[in-house]
């Protein structure tokens, strides 16, 4: 894991990312210049998880705005909004990717007195600040989540919330990393995850890589590790949650939540505040993305694996009810239930070390 998952090149005025489609077999690493470009490595999952798809669309927005040859503020605004308009059409579970661009948008609406060039400049700065508070986030909910297991654990992982869905570290995976470098030697267990495989092709890849002892299984094989007593704890990622606490996630989470309830399992969430949305009151009113159906019929196998013609419900996320989760690990400790009153405290601690930065 040498190589950054999103970065920017700002010479060559591009995005680089790492093509997450090639892995584990390819590591291709590709430089998006358009609009286009931008959208579909979104949509297509070149990048993938909700910290980097964040990151990917501030530096994808920040490339496209030094594209606009215009030195009219109003110009320079509508063509700004229309491409991250564009841009954030992409996917539309993830809240990080709305998250991200509308804050880019405030920078240009806060720099309105300035000419394009010290707005461009500008959106330079947000865009590298974005990538450098994930990395932060990241190793905080490392270093909570590191408080909710000890040596020697075995601990399951559904889907890639590692450190390719993120900057570095990873959400999920981050309490993994930490305690590898501090010798405590967690067993883990990757779920395959159907129908992408990004437990397969990405997290047995990055672990496995980095030194971790990491068993892969199939999705339904969750249920025999847990009654075995191999499994203490199940960190995921996600991609929305809920101001109750419930959790959109890859599809097949909420199967593991629980079967995990029933073998007395805790399941954690890991979830920068970025991915905590208390405009959204629960679960229920999250938008699920439904993705073709040849990702369960064709991809992946080397013939057709299902009948021709037959109907196919692929829904790219599931949401975990709140009350199969034990915890939602953040940058500013663990919001335990009540979710509406500890994610409100949450946030309440974020506004107040952001007062304290800005005073100090």
């Amino acid at each position: 894991m040498d190589y950054d998952t999103v970065r920017l090149d700002d010479e060559n005025n591009a995005v680089v990312i790492i093509d997450q489609t090639k892995l584990p077999g390819k590591i291709e690493i590709i430089s998006l210049h358009t609009a286009q470009e931008i959208w579909d490595a979104i949509y297509l999952l070149q990048v993938r998880g909700a910290p980097a798809i964040g990151v990917a669309a501030a530096y994808g927005i920040y490339v496209l705005a030094k594209q606009m040859d215009t030195e009219d503020y109003d110009t320079f605004y509508r063509e700004f909004v229309r491409q991250k308009e564009y841009l954030d059409s992409s996917r539309p579970t993830a809240v990080n990717l709305s998250w991200a661009l509308n804050r880019m948008q405030r920078v240009v609406e806060a720099h309105s007195g300035e000419t394009v060039a010290q707005i461009k400049e500008a959106l330079h700065r947000e865009s590298v600040a974005i990538q450098e508070e994930d990395i932060w986030v990241c190793r905080m909910i490392g270093e909570h989540g590191l408080t909710l297991v000890k040596p020697g654990d075995g601990i399951l992982t559904h889907c890639n919330a590692g450190q390719l869905a993120t900057s570095k570290y990873g959400t999920a995976t981050a309490p993994i990393y930490l305690g590898e470098e501090r010798g405590y030697h967690f067993h883990v267990f990757a779920d395959e995850t159907r129908p992408l495989l990004q437990g397969a092709r990405l997290t047995a890849f990055e672990l496995q890589s980095s030194g971790v002892d990491v068993t892969l299984i199939c999705d339904n094989m969750s249920a025999k590790v847990m009654k075995n007593g191999w499994v203490n704890a199940v960190f995921v990622g996600c991609d929305r949650v809920a101001a109750n606490g419930d959790a959109a996630n890859k599809i097949g989470t909420s199967v593991v939540a629980a079967v995990a309830k029933y073998y007395g399992v805790p399941v954690y969430i890991c979830a920068p505040t970025s991915t905590i949305d208390l405009n959204t009151p629960t679960g229920a009113e999250i938008k699920i993305e439904q993705r073709p159906a040849e990702e369960v019929t064709e991809m992946w196998y080397k013939e057709r694996m299902a009948p021709e013609g037959i109907k196919v419900f692929n829904p790219a996320f599931d949401v975990t009810d709140h009350e199969l989760i034990a915890g939602i690990v953040t940058e500013y400790g663990v919001a335990r239930a009540p979710y509406t009153e500890s994610l409100a405290a949450i946030f309440a601690e974020k506004e107040k070390r952001a007062r304290e930065k800005k005073e100090a």
